[in-house]
């Protein structure tokens, strides 16, 4: 895996709504037995929404939301007149980077890929990331 810089006119950087941080966090955090996963969207670039969605796979390492969940979240998202702008997942044993099977499954190069872990002590880390090719780097979050 390689990390590559702009690309394009994509922004390296990813706004998101305070209390969608702290939601994300929460559920990291709810989540230690597998991984948590769903959609984010909002509208004019800042992400203001959470559609959580079920892993079908059930799996600490691995996650697939299922297709008529993802159908539906996406009919929701239009209904609601929000644009999809990222997806989440956690990792609960790490790492807080992508994996070579989220690499490969990065189907949406134009969203933003949320990675959710816990931490000790009750905390947790979201970072974001953008994937395209194979090759991902990372996104500075602005928190609006």
């Amino acid at each position: 895996m390689r990390l590559w810089g702009k690309l394009g006119g994509m922004s390296q950087a990813i706004s998101v709504r305070r209390d969608i941080l702290d939601w994300l966090r929460a559920e990291a955090l709810l989540s230690r037995a597998q991984e948590c996963c769903g959609l984010l969207a909002g509208v004019s670039g800042v992400i203001s929404a959470v559609f959580p969605a079920r892993n079908a796979l059930a799996s600490p390492v691995a996650f697939e939301i299922a297709p008529e969940d993802l159908f539906a979240i996406f009919r929701s998202q239009r209904a609601a007149g929000l644009e999809h702008l990222g997806i989440y997942h956690s990792h609960p044993s790490g790492p807080e980077t992508p994996s070579a099977a989220d690499i490969e499954r990065a189907y949406y190069p134009a969203a933003a890929y949320f990675i959710l872990t816990p931490r000790p002590r009750g905390e947790a880390t979201v970072r974001a990331f953008t994937i395209h090719e194979g090759l991902f780097a990372e996104l500075n979050i602005k928190e609006v």
